[in-house]
């Protein structure tokens, strides 16, 4: 594979954003001496014992997450990126930020009213984090905001894509948008006045509502006081202006203005002294009690329900809202003036995301490609089946299609051979071709065994529906196991083939989702190896029987073998560069955070072993430590796609293994959920995958390097290089080419 240099549009000036922890406490230092093996490889050696329990040599996990989501803003400044993609990077930091407060922020204010902080494995305790996250997430908010009103908005209306402010409406525009108002708003909006007959209503997680002020007296007597209008979620957040009433583009006016400019209408007689939007953000976390549930699908029917309604994490207001409003509010929601976020522009700014399909600017947007297919399917022209019997298939989304695992699924639903498929589902969509295949094969008379894993956080009631359906068709449905998630990605196929049954299989490290299929990076293998298929087999077993834990041959899986497998890896790794052989460790996944698993890298980091880690989001880790990590380096990929797969390649003395996984290293990965990880037996797909992380490590274009201060800095090409960008080489590597 040729590395692609790009020649993209200039590159916005290199950024180094703020630190994970700061301020950051020294780490403890050791003295190194170097000792010279046989071979002439150089490796460092503690002379002292470093204490690699030690809280300065971790990250805290929230603030690094924080740090993620600051990556993701910093796409909407690069000028690299297409104009409404750099809009879609903000819009994804401020869902990625409301689902923040919903978990992260909620779990700690829980600990802290249950008095049951304990301090992570860098010794903050959670009211620690929460005064930090606090400061930082106003000052992210502030900033989010300034891009959006003075670089972002200003762009596109250069382009011909215009949110009017109230103040710019022309006179025909204001007729067109009370017109509007009366016949689209008005007869769905319910305004409530505040009085002891009428209490503070329940408002809905992430709702916009305006809060009014009001004077005189209304046709009961009423003095006015304060009134609620929660803002109907059936309607639009962008109202599209007609064209013959503008410009030309296209320009949107947005609910919150014109709902501010005919509140008055709601209240009539009465004087509207001050109307402001705000949004509550409350936990949505969903807490099912494991020993106490007998029904797993109708505990979480009525969770679904509260989560609309649980506690108060975050208030957004309107920056021009009088403080005595903004504290009646904070009164009424039960929070802090730290918790009070004021801003300059929609207060639900996610739902901007709905521009994307409301403009036809392509030339605005990355431009579309076909994902390519391997060569072994593209020359096979009879069963799917025949092409993964020859040699097992790997499949690289989005660069390579996801169709080829749906042709297998509807192949085995029609094919009068195909005994039975087992499938889990974690996230698969609403409207899933993975799942008309399994209603079709159930239907065919196959024996259709399917795990859903309800718990997938905010698709449960997506995959209730899945399993209602599944179960309509005459599908085994499965919820796993109560008290762990199956997270584990695969398929499994039994055909009738001679007489005698064949399996094979589908393992891989993203959802079965077509949409996320194009837009995360995931890889996943075709195989009908039957050693490793058998082994597919025995983890369906164990999660829709019961029994002992069964040997695997080929596969590791958690939460029984996957973590001291991969523990006892990284220390052979350590124990042949204690021997002065060469020693190398490359890890992509999405977040690091077990300790033991950190604690292994270090102590192998300090035996010589040069590892690189390809970190997308949270890393506690700290690279470049001396005496405990100077041999580790990390780096974190934000780009086009979001890095999703999670591979673990390791030396081994020359007889390299390459493992690719469903899990991160984290604790919920390796102790509380079921997943697998899966060895590429076939050197020319170990190869190629190895080939693939080096690209990502030659990547100048996309990459920001983590420094043992918690800063981040954007990689950029030195003096005469070209620009790298992984995913484009990867893209011109194995989409299809056009034509």
């Amino acid at each position: 594979m040729t590395v692609k240099k790009t020649t993209s549009a200039p590159r916005a000036p290199k950024r180094r954003t703020s630190s994970v922890n700061e301020p950051v406490a020294s780490a403890p230092k050791a003295t190194l001496r170097v000792n010279q093996s046989k071979n002439g490889v150089r490796k460092r050696l503690p002379a002292d014992p470093v204490n690699l329990d030690h809280p300065d040599l971790y990250f805290n996990r929230e603030l690094s997450h924080l740090q993620f989501n600051v990556r993701v803003l910093e796409q909407s400044l690069d000028s690299s990126h297409p104009l409404l993609n750099r809009l879609l990077f903000l819009l994804i930091f401020s869902s990625n930020l409301d689902e923040f407060f919903e978990i992260r922020v909620a779990g700690l204010k829980r600990q802290v009213a249950l008095d049951r902080e304990k301090p992570g494995v860098d010794g903050m305790r959670p009211r620690d984090v929460l005064k930090e996250i606090s400061l930082r997430c106003h000052e992210l908010v502030d900033r989010q905001y300034r891009i959006l009103n003075e670089l972002l908005f200003p762009a596109l209306e250069q382009e011909g894509i215009r949110f009017i402010r109230r103040d710019q409406w022309t006179p025909q525009q204001n007729d067109w948008i009370e017109s509007f108002f009366k016949q689209e708003i008005l007869p769905v909006i319910s305004p409530i006045g505040l009085d002891p007959s009428h209490p503070f209503p329940r408002l809905v997680n992430k709702s916009l509502n305006f809060i009014v002020s009001l004077e005189g007296k209304d046709a009961f007597g009423r003095e006015g006081g304060l009134a609620i209008l929660p803002a109907p979620r059936s309607l639009s957040r962008l109202v599209r202006i007609p064209d013959d009433l503008c410009e030309s583009g296209d320009n949107f006016v947005f609910l919150s203005s014109v709902i501010h400019a005919h509140a008055e209408q709601l209240f009539p007689g009465m004087k509207v002294k001050g109307c402001y939007q705000f949004r509550l953000t409350r936990n949505a976390d969903l807490s099912v009690d494991h020993e106490e549930v007998s029904d797993l699908a109708s505990a979480l029917k009525g969770e679904l329900l509260s989560r609309r309604y649980g506690d108060a994490v975050r208030l957004e207001v309107a920056d021009n809202c009088p403080d005595e409003l903004a504290s009646f509010l904070l009164r009424q929601f039960g929070l802090s003036d730290d918790e009070l976020y004021r801003v300059n522009g929609p207060v639900n700014l996610n739902r901007l995301m709905a521009v994307m399909g409301l403009v036809n600017r392509p030339d605005l947007q990355y431009p579309p490609f076909t994902p390519g297919l391997p060569k072994a399917l593209r020359k096979e022209e009879g069963s799917i089946f025949n092409a993964i019997r020859q040699n097992d298939i790997l499949l690289h989304q989005p660069f390579e299609g996801f169709s080829p695992v749906e042709d297998l699924l509807r192949e085995a639903a029609s094919d009068p051979d195909v005994v039975a498929i087992k499938q889990t589902l974690y996230r698969t969509g609403a409207d899933s071709s993975i799942v008309n295949a399994l209603v079709e094969a159930a239907r065919n008379g196959k024996e259709v065994t399917v795990v859903i894993e309800l718990r997938a956080r905010f698709d449960e009631a997506d995959n209730l529906t899945l399993a209602s359906r599944l179960q309509e068709a005459g599908a085994i449905v499965i919820y796993g196991v109560v008290a762990y998630k199956t997270h584990a990605k695969m398929m499994h196929l039994l055909r009738r083939e001679e007489g005698e049954l064949r399996h094979y299989a589908h393992l891989g490290t993203g959802n079965y989702h077509a949409k996320t299929a194009r837009l995360y990076t995931d890889y996943g293998l075709l195989t009908s190896n039957q050693v490793l298929c058998e082994d597919v087999h025995k983890v369906f077993l164990q999660l829709c029987g019961m029994g002992q834990v069964l040997n695997m041959q080929q596969l590791l899986h958690a939460p029984f073998t996957l973590h001291k497998s991969l523990v006892e890896k990284i220390e052979r790794e350590a124990e042949h560069a204690k021997a002065g052989k060469k020693a190398r460790i490359v890890i992509k996944t999405n977040s690091v955070t077990e300790p033991k698993l950190i604690k292994a890298l270090y102590k192998a980091s300090q035996a010589g072993v040069q590892i690189d880690m390809i970190v997308r989001g949270i890393c506690c880790l700290k690279p470049g430590v001396p005496g405990v990590s100077e041999n580790i380096k990390v780096r974190s990929i934000i780009g086009r796609f979001l890095e999703h797969t999670r591979v673990f390649s390791f030396y081994n003395d020359g007889q390299e293994e390459t493992w690719c996984a469903s899990a991160d290293f984290m604790e919920r990965n390796m102790f509380h959920r079921v997943e697998t990880c899966f060895p590429l037996l076939e050197n020319r797909l170990a190869t190629r995958v190895r080939k693939d992380l080096e690209t990502y490590l030659l990547d100048n274009c996309q990459s920001w390097s983590l420094a043992s201060d918690g800063s981040y800095t954007l990689n950029q090409p030195g003096e005469n290089q070209g620009e790298v960008s992984a995913q484009e080489t990867l893209l011109a590597a194995y989409a299809e080419k056009p034509s």
